[in-house]
């Protein structure tokens, strides 16, 4: 967090993945029911507020491009207009996005930004702690918003609204990998056609990574079939990870199309992303996060 004359608030939002992800269900109004543990990684976009005149928005980094600061769906501009109606503030900041990561990648990098732009600016505007229900208003942006907005490991259920405490779990090294092909959760979710699965939540915590590897095993991400009927990529990028040394597991992060290497630490990361050599791919080197929080 930054302070200065123009009172300057600097928030992570932090990139978000899926070491297991189980679809259980289907309501009644077609949303998909979850069951999956999800970390956050030190790698991440950034939101920065501060006092303005009007509502701005302003978009750099890597990825700046393939995002619209002017549309009316951008979850950043969503989330402070829905937070200054429920606080009864006009909605006047000066808000700087810096885009780490790919759009629409499976990463929950909008729904990150949404829930950094949620506290960055409550404590902006003085918005009292527990006078406006900032998980309420993050669930109306979006499902992956309320576990963006917590920030910490956790089992997700529901629509993935729904958040239990994970056991501690040991820090993680992880490759990040996207071979650069946009993909719509919702697009992925109409391709499904598998079979539901069980839940499968664990108490017990895993003394390190290869333990935490046997859990995970005998669990999976549901979504893998249909997102690699939708970009058939995906599995060429995970058939690289796989063959890296020093891989333990390799895994779709989200809906895609970026996946997961997971390594004993970062180190061993940065020796396998150095490995693929000059793939065109989008790679990030990075870490786990507020694993024990």
């Amino acid at each position: 967090m930054n302070g200065g004359r123009e009172r300057a608030i600097t928030l992570a939002a932090p990139a978000k993945i899926n070491l297991y992800l189980h679809v259980v269900g289907r309501r009644e109004d077609g949303m998909h029911l979850l069951d999956g543990l999800v970390v956050f990684t030190a790698l991440g976009d950034a939101v920065t507020v501060r006092p303005g005149d009007e509502l701005t928005l302003r978009i750099d980094g890597p990825f700046a491009r393939d995002l619209d600061p002017d549309s009316g769906d951008n979850l950043v501009l969503r989330a402070a207009s829905v937070l200054a109606e429920a606080s009864g503030r006009p909605a006047r900041a000066a808000i700087h996005l810096t885009k780490n990561l790919p759009v629409a990648a499976g990463l929950a990098g909008g729904s990150a930004d949404a829930a950094a732009t949620l506290r960055a600016l409550s404590a902006l505007w003085g918005i009292p702690p527990g006078s406006v229900d900032l998980p309420d208003l993050a669930l109306r942006l979006g499902a992956d918003v309320p576990m963006c907005l917590a920030g910490r490991p956790a089992f997700v259920g529901g629509i993935g609204e729904q958040l239990a405490p994970a056991p501690p779990l040991p820090d993680l090294g992880l490759l990040l990998v996207n071979p650069g092909v946009p993909l719509s959760t919702p697009a992925v979710f109409r391709a499904r056609s598998e079979a539901f699965s069980a839940p499968a939540r664990f108490d017990e915590s895993p003394a390190d990574v290869p333990a935490l590897v046997n859990l995970l095993s005998v669990r999976a991400n549901d979504l893998t079939p249909a997102a690699s009927r939708c970009c058939p990529e995906i599995l060429e990028v995970l058939s690289a990870l796989k063959s890296l040394p020093g891989c333990r597991l390799a895994r779709l992060c989200g809906s895609g199309a970026t996946c997961f290497g997971l390594f004993d630490h970062r180190q061993a990361a940065m020796v396998a992303a150095r490995a693929l050599g000059g793939s065109p791919w989008w790679r990030g080197v990075t870490e786990t996060i507020a694993m024990s929080q």
